[in-house]
C-alpha cells in the first residue's frame, strides 16, 4: 500500500517539492484575484465608467452561471480517467481559454462605450468564471487527496497560503502602478498580458511536475444527483459550509471596498499599504497556526481567530480622515485573524471528505470543492451586488469628492457588515464537533478497506489465465 495511505501516529510528512509544486499557480492567480477582488469593480466605475448597480448586476450573472458550470466540472473530474489522471487534464486544457479571457477583461477595445462595453464585459467574466473553474476545482481537488493525515493537511494548506501572499504582493504592487498609471487602460492591458502568460506557465509546469493517486482515478460517484446529495447529507459538510459562507459574504466587503475607503473617506495616498497590513501577518503567522492547531485543535483555532478578525473589522467603522495608524492597527488584527480561517478550514475540509468516503464508499474532492468554490463565488458576488446597490443609492460620483451619506455608507459596509459575519461563524463554530479523534477512527477503517481491496485485486489478477 501506498506509504502516504498508511494510519500512523507519526505520518510521512508531505514533500516539500510536492508542496510547491501544488502551491506554485496561487503566486500567478494571487495577482489576479488581488486585482479582481479589489480593483475591478472600481476599475469599471472609474475607467469604463459602468454603473455600480451595473456592474454589480454583471457580477451576480456570472455568479448564476457558476451555478450551472461548478458542479457540473466537480462532477465530471471526479469521474474521469486519463493518462494525465482525473485531475490535470482539467488543469491543462484550462489554461490558453483563460489567460484570453484574462486579457479581455482588463482591456476592452476603446470603439466601444455604454451597452457594448457591458456586454463585453459580461462575456469576457463568463469565459473567464468557466475556464478558472476548469482549473480550480480540479487542482483544489488534488490537494485533498495529496495527503491523508490530519496535521499534515493543515501543513499543506498552510504553506501554499505563505506562497499565495507572494502572489498576492505582486498583486498589490501592480495595484499602486495601475492606481499611479497615467493611462490605466493602456497599463491594464500590458498587465492581463503578462498574468496570463505567467498563469500559463505555472499551470503547465504544476501539471507536469504532480502525481496523482491511481487509487482515487474514477471513483468518483456514477450518479450525479447521489454524489451532491451525499456532500448534503455529511452534516459536518454542510455546517461547514454554512460557516464559510457568512465568513465569505462579509471578507468580502474588504476587497471591494477598501479602495473606496481609501480614497474618499480616510483620505490615504495608498490603498496598497492596508492591504499590505492585512496580508502581512497572514504571511508571518500560518507557521504559527499550524503549530497551535496540533496543540488547541483546528476548530478551537478558527473559533478564537473568527472573534478577532469580527472585533476589528468591526472597529473601523471609528476610522474616519487620517486615522491611518488606527486603520493599520485594525486591518493588521482583521488579518491575524483571517490567516488562520484561510489555513483551516480547507484542512478541515478534507478531513470532512474522509467521512464522506467513509459513508458513502466514493471520493467525490470534486463536489466538494465544486460547492466550496460556489459558495465563495456567490457570496462575493451578492457581497458586490449589495455594494453596488448600496452605493448607487447612496449618490456615489466617482473621481469626485463624497457626500457625508456615501462616506457613511461606505465604511457601515466596510466595517459591520464583515463584523456581523464573522460572529455569526463563530457562534456557528462552537456546533461542529468533527475532531482529530473521530477523523482518526475514520481513517483506519479507510485503511482497511483499502487493504481488502488490494488483496480481492491480487487475488483476481492471479486467477486471471496467462
Amino acid at each position: 500500500m501506498h506509504t502516504q495511505t498508511t494510519h500512523s501516529n507519526a505520518p510521512e510528512p508531505l514533500r516539500n517539492s510536492i508542496i510547491l509544486a501544488w502551491a506554485t499557480p496561487r503566486i500567478a492567480f494571487g495577482i489576479m484575484g488581488t486585482l479582481f477582488g479589489v480593483y475591478l469593480m472600481k476599475f469599471a466605475t472609474d475607467v469604463l465608467f459602468i454603473a455600480p448597480a451595473v456592474m454589480g448586476s454583471i457580477l451576480a450573472i456570472t455568479r448564476l452561471w457558476d451555478g450551472v458550470t461548478d458542479p457540473l466540472i466537480g462532477y465530471l473530474s471526479d469521474r474521469t480517467q486519463s493518462r494525465l489522471g482525473r485531475r490535470r487534464i482539467w488543469m491543462f486544457s484550462a489554461t490558453l481559454p483563460m489567460a484570453i479571457a484574462l486579457v479581455g477583461i482588463w482591456s476592452p477595445p476603446e470603439s466601444l462605450s455604454g451597452i457594448n462595453t457591458v456586454i463585453w464585459m459580461c462575456v469576457c467574466l463568463l469565459l473567464y468564471e468557466t475556464a478558472s473553474t476548469a482549473f480550480f476545482i480540479p487542482h483544489g481537488a488534488l490537494g485533498l487527496e495529496l495527503s491523508p493525515h490530519y496535521h499534515e493537511r493543515t501543513r499543506l494548506f498552510g504553506y501554499s497560503h505563505m506562497i499565495g501572499i507572494f502572489g498576492v504582493a505582486a498583486g498589490l504592487i501592480s495595484l499602486q502602478l495601475m492606481s499611479q498609471a497615467e493611462d490605466k487602460r493602456e497599463f491594464a492591458f500590458q498587465l492581463s498580458i503578462l498574468a496570463g502568460c505567467t498563469i500559463s506557465v505555472l499551470v503547465l509546469w504544476t501539471t507536469y511536475f504532480l502525481t496523482e493517486n491511481p487509487e482515487y482515478q474514477g471513483r468518483g460517484s456514477t450518479n450525479p444527483y447521489r454524489s451532491f446529495k451525499g456532500v448534503f447529507d455529511n452534516p459536518h459538510a454542510l455546517l461547514l459550509f454554512i460557516i464559510y459562507g457568512i465568513e465569505t459574504f462579509g471578507a468580502a466587503t474588504l476587497g471591494i471596498l477598501a479602495a473606496y475607503s481609501a480614497e474618499y473617506v480616510v483620505k490615504m495616498d495608498s490603498l496598497v499599504i492596508i492591504l499590505v497590513v492585512y496580508q502581512l501577518p497572514q504571511f508571518v503567522f500560518a507557521p504559527l497556526w499550524i503549530r497551535l492547531s496540533r496543540i488547541y485543535g483546528k476548530r478551537n483555532l478558527w473559533f478564537v481567530a473568527t472573534l478577532l478578525s469580527a472585533i476589528f473589522f468591526g472597529a473601523l467603522v471609528f476610522a474616519g480622515e487620517n486615522d491611518h495608524l488606527y486603520v493599520y492597527l485594525c486591518c493588521f488584527m482583521a488579518g491575524l485573524g483571517g490567516g488562520a480561517g484561510a489555513v483551516l478550514a480547507p484542512s478541515i475540509q478534507a478531513d470532512i471528505i474522509d467521512y464522506d468516503e467513509y459513508t458513502t464508499g466514493s471520493r467525490n474532492e470534486g463536489a466538494y470543492l465544486a460547492i466550496w468554490n460556489l459558495i465563495r463565488k456567490i457570496s462575493g458576488s451578492v457581497t458586490a451586488f449589495i455594494v453596488g446597490i448600496s452605493l448607487q443609492y447612496a449618490g456615489f460620483e466617482p473621481n469626485v469628492e463624497q457626500t457625508e451619506t456615501t462616506k457613511t455608507t461606505i465604511q457601515a459596509l466596510l466595517a459591520l457588515m464583515p463584523a456581523a459575519c464573522y460572529i455569526i461563524g463563530a457562534i456557528l463554530l462552537l456546533r461542529f464537533s468533527f475532531n482529530e479523534k473521530e477523523h482518526a477512527e475514520v481513517r483506519r477503517q479507510l485503511d482497511l478497506r483499502s487493504t481488502q481491496r488490494s488483496k480481492f485485486d491480487s487475488a483476481t489478477a492471479n486467477r486471471e489465465p496467462g
